[in-house]
Parts: structure tokens; C-alpha cells; sequence
């Protein structure tokens, strides 16, 4: 059994679109490939039908793994959450302590993060750093540039 996975709405209806079209997309392109390639004759010396079949397998592989995790997948109610500390899809304002930038990120998981749309995995260095964190704590998180304290200003939903 798969771990229990948490998503935003908006996050499992994008998984589910592009398992969607991977299903009825990708693999019928495949298949007349196969097909196609098929056609050509002697298969054991054919390199685009090897070269179908392995890409169906990685496809196929790739469906499963998506099925997988939308079958385990648990939407998180944000009117449920608490804005008192850093929690799971949290919208964090935070200050670098060293050189006073600030930066905005939501917390979302593994699936779900975008660094240019300012959303960081769970999972991240930063993230974990952060996590349960009120507003005015500071948060000291080891990156690869080193470690750096960040204080959280503000925490919103």
C-alpha cells in the first residue's frame, strides 16, 4: 500500500487531468506506433518497434505510479487549518535575517511545488525548517549555500 499523499483541490484535478490524458493520449499514440512499426517486418532487428514497446512500458509504468497516488490521495479543507503556526499549504511570508530579503512561499506537497509560482514542497529543506513555526519565530534551515535563519513575519491561508 502507498502513502497517503495530501493535495489541494486544485492539485488532484490537475493529477487526474494529466492521468486523463496520458490514458486516452498517449497511449493510443503509442500503440500505433507499435503498429506501425509492426508492419515493417523482422521485429527482432526493428529499433523503432523496440523503441515503441519500451516507451509504452515507461508510459505504462508512469500511469501506474499516477493511479497509484490518486487512489491515496487526501484533499486538505483549508478552512480546517490552523494560521496560528506553519502548517501544510500555509502561505509563509518569511525574512532572510542575514540580508533582510523577504520572500513569500506556500507550502504545498511534493507533487504540487512550483518554485516559480512561489510553492515549495513539504519536504523541502526550507519547508521543514518552517514548519510549526508561529509568527516572530525564526526558523534556522541548512541549504546548500549554508544554513540561514529566516523569521516568519506572516501567516496566512
Amino acid at each position: 500500500m502507498s502513502e497517503v499523499a495530501y493535495f489541494t483541490q486544485e492539485g488532484l484535478d490537475r493529477l487526474k487531468k494529466e492521468l486523463h490524458d496520458l490514458k486516452t493520449k498517449d497511449r493510443p499514440f503509442i500503440s500505433n506506433q507499435i503498429a506501425e512499426a509492426r508492419d515493417k517486418g523482422d521485429l527482432s532487428e526493428n529499433a523503432e518497434y523496440h523503441a515503441a514497446k519500451e516507451a509504452q512500458g515507461l508510459l505504462e509504468l508512469k500511469i501506474s505510479k499516477l493511479e497509484d497516488i490518486v487512489v491515496n490521495a487526501k484533499v486538505v479543507d483549508k478552512s480546517t487549518l490552523d494560521t496560528s503556526k506553519v502548517l501544510i499549504l500555509s502561505k509563509v511570508k518569511i525574512k532572510n535575517t542575514g540580508n533582510g530579503a523577504t520572500m513569500n512561499y506556500t507550502i504545498v506537497t511534493e507533487n504540487e511545488a512550483n518554485l516559480k509560482e512561489g510553492k515549495i514542497s513539504v519536504n523541502s529543506p526550507v519547508a521543514k525548517g518552517l514548519l510549526g513555526k508561529k509568527v516572530g519565530d525564526k526558523a534556522k534551515v541548512k541549504t546548500p549555500a549554508g544554513e540561514m535563519t529566516f523569521e516568519i513575519v506572516e501567516i496566512m491561508l
